[in-house]
C-alpha cells in the first residue's frame, strides 16, 4: 500500500536524495501515517492532490526525525534538514510565477 504512496512522491519529485536510499524506512513511516489518516487502499492513494501528497510527505519526514533523535542518530539530522529544505525551497521558486521583462 505505501509502496505506492513512495512511489507517488518519487514520481512528483518530492523525496530528497537520502530519502530515496532509504526506501524502506520510507515506506514503514508513510504507511504509519496513512493509518494515522485513515486512508487504507491504492485507490483513495491514487486521487489524492499534491497538496495533500506533500502534507504526508511532512508528517513522515516529522516522524522520520524524531525517531533519529530518539534513536541518537544526530549526525545526518542537519544535512538531512538542508537537504529538505533546498528541495523544498527549489518547488516553491517552481511555483512562482515568473518575471516579465518588456
Amino acid at each position: 500500500m505505501s509502496e505506492f504512496a513512495f512511489f507517488r512522491f518519487l514520481s512528483t519529485n518530492m523525496l530528497t536524495s537520502e530519502e530515496e536510499k532509504h526506501k524502506q524506512e520510507m515506506v514503514e513511516l508513510t504507511e504509519e501515517v496513512l493509518d494515522a489518516k485513515g486512508i487504507e487502499c491504492d485507490a483513495r492513494i491514487s486521487k489524492l492532490s499534491e497538496d495533500k501528497l506533500k502534507e504526508i510527505l511532512h508528517e513522515v519526514r516529522k516522524l522520520r526525525k524524531k525517531r533519529k533523535r530518539a534513536s541518537g542518530d544526530a549526525e545526518n539530522d542537519t544535512e538531512e534538514e538542508e537537504q529538505v529544505a533546498d528541495a523544498e525551497q527549489g518547488r516553491t521558486e517552481d511555483l512562482e510565477e515568473p518575471e516579465y521583462v518588456r
